[in-house]
């Protein structure tokens, strides 16, 4: 997030030699928040707990700051099926792992279906973004969330493991017949929690590996690198249109 803050500072032309992006949270561990000109540029952690934690603090922190035509859009890494590494995909639907746009969860006691719906303009504003920037393939698919990184991935080298190989990969041919295209573990309650507060919302991640060929990532660490910038460049080129479209105002 740090590394994304100083990339928009230079985009937007805001940045000069010695300066100095302060954590705004630095009293929380829980995660961290950069401010340039007007991104917030904030962490969540690994999955849906952490992820809701940050939303619903931050959330109430839009409110009481007033602040207005807010956008969110988390930027990560996921696992592709059927893409070839580095592919970037602009997620349609969030869905779980029964492939069914809703996220659930246990409100006192009671099951509570939530459902996961994103701005389909913004998506289409973004894979526009992909086509200015003829970089890298850029994609339109819905995105598996998941509550665990390897059974509920269908991986094999997990410490547990109770299906075959013929069962994952039936389930990840589903999956991709079902229009998935990638699988991680935060959209579905950031769909959920941005679609019940009226925040326009998306997901842009990219993809590590197919998961249709294995489970392990094997690219090289300086491409794992140059892949992870992807969603940033796609993300920032999308910020610098958005505020150019309405003036410019970058000292937010």
């Amino acid at each position: 997030m740090e590394a994304f803050t100083k990339y928009m500072a230079k985009e937007l032309g805001l940045d000069h030699p010695g300066a100095e992006y302060p954590n705004i949270c630095v009293g929380t561990d829980r995660y961290v928040m950069f401010k340039v000109g007007p991104v917030l540029s904030v962490s969540h952690g690994i999955g849906i707990p952490s992820t809701s934690v940050m939303l619903h603090e931050l959330i109430k922190l839009l409110y009481h700051a007033r602040c207005s035509d807010v956008t969110v859009i988390r930027i990560g890494t996921s696992g592709g099926i059927g893409l070839e590494p580095g592919s970037v995909v602009v997620t349609r639907q969030a869905v779980d792992a029964s492939f069914k746009p809703v996220f659930e969860q246990m409100v006192l006691g009671k099951r509570v279906v939530h459902r996961t719906h994103l701005d389909e303009r913004l998506a289409q504003e973004l894979m526009q973004c992909g086509a200015d920037l003829r970089e890298f393939p850029t994609v339109l698919g819905n995105t598996m969330c998941t509550s665990d990184f390897y059974e509920g991935q269908g991986r094999l080298d997990g410490a547990l493991c109770s299906y075959s190989e013929k069962d994952k990969q039936e389930y990840l041919e589903a999956a991709h017949a079902a229009g998935i295209r990638n699988i991680e573990m935060e959209s579905s309650v950031l769909a959920a929690m941005c679609g019940a507060c009226g925040l326009q919302v998306a997901v842009v991640c990219v993809t590590l590996l197919n998961r249709l060929e294995g489970d392990q990532v094997n690219s090289p660490h300086e491409v794992l690198v140059e892949y992870q910038e992807r969603p940033q460049r796609l993300v920032g080129h999308f910020i610098k249109k958005r505020l150019a479209a309405a003036g410019n105002p970058r000292d937010l």
